[in-house]
């Protein structure tokens, strides 16, 4: 799997555009491809360097994971979060 962002150097940080992209295309094909098919089936070329930043910041942040079978799947669900958030239970 990749390796935590702040362990390494990166040479090439993407754009938003870019991880808009990786998001939106993951969300649409949750579960079919592992890490290199999603990254060959994107719907623009980018660097895989780039792309693993990409994931691992989406990993970080609990968007997404990778089953038993290491497929992609989007798990973020901001309906969930809010209504965690507006809960009683979180204290502020």
């Amino acid at each position: 799997m990749s390796m935590a962002i702040s362990e390494r150097e990166i040479l090439h940080y993407p754009r938003l555009d870019t991880v808009l992209m990786v998001e939106e295309f993951i969300k649409e094909h949750s579960g079919d491809f592992k890490k290199r098919q999603l990254w060959e089936s994107l719907p623009r070329k980018t660097m895989y360097q780039t792309y693993c930043v990409i994931i691992d910041y989406l990993l970080s942040s609990g968007k997404i994971a990778f089953d038993r079978e290491e497929k992609v799947a989007w798990i973020w669900n901001p309906k969930l979060v809010q209504k965690y958030l507006k809960s009683k239970l979180v204290a502020r």
